[in-house]
């Protein structure tokens, strides 16, 4: 949960820098976690239209923090941020970026900076 709330809160739109694999799948964890909570309140009440309104502002409050996230996984390996794009390729996008994201980080320093903290509160 630290983690999710880390990326929320103090990384929000911050591109620059590095994340690991236990930050970037624990945040994706809590808002897939997030969603289900939506949508099985969702199928109790069906047809509310406050509960869609609230679906979708909370679908835009984590569109920035997703690519952030996503974004310093790539410089964790070394990699641009441009790779992000990849996931736009139809079809087989996603599946590469799974790919990616799994992928272990470079060992110590590289050109984006320090390695990723091991933990949300170093």
């Amino acid at each position: 949960m630290n983690w999710f709330l880390d990326v929320l809160k103090n990384r929000y739109a911050q591109f620059g820098g590095r994340a690991g694999r236990a930050e970037y799948w624990l945040f994706w964890l809590f808002c897939f976690i997030i969603f289900v909570v939506l949508s099985i309140i969702g199928s109790v009440f069906r047809g509310s239209t406050i509960l869609l309104i609230v679906f979708f502002i909370v679908s835009l409050a984590f569109v920035v923090p997703s690519i952030a996230v996503a974004v310093r996984r790539f410089h964790d390996q070394d990699k641009s941020g441009w790779f992000v794009l990849i996931s736009l390729i139809p079809f087989v996008g996603g599946i590469i970026l799974l790919v990616f994201m799994a992928m272990p980080s470079t060992e110590g320093s590289n050109r984006f900076g320090p390695p990723a903290p091991t933990s949300p509160d170093a």
